[in-house]
């Protein structure tokens, strides 16, 4: 399975909302939040097969403003090997 960021932003006056729907689809322990920084968005790394899978965990009101991002990790053997010509 590959890692994704799910980033799941809303506007302040949905906060409640988005946070007790993200709380009522039961993945509340897998998202950071920003909205007491003033960033009402919600993060969350999910491993799954696809970005369409990883995004199961924002609840479907709430998936057309969501993104995933699939996250990979480099070596330094990897990132030495982009400095060679």
């Amino acid at each position: 399975m590959d890692r994704y960021l799910v980033i799941s932003p809303h506007i302040e006056a949905d906060c409640k909302r988005a946070i007790v729907a993200i709380e009522a689809a039961g993945f509340i322990t897998h998202f950071d939040w920003g909205c007491k920084g003033g960033e009402h968005c919600g993060w969350a790394i999910v491993e799954a097969d696809s970005a369409k899978e990883a995004m199961l965990v924002v609840p479907s009101n709430s998936r057309q403003t969501a993104r995933a991002v699939k996250l990979v990790k480099f070596s330094p053997a990897e990132v030495m090997a982009m400095h060679k010509p």
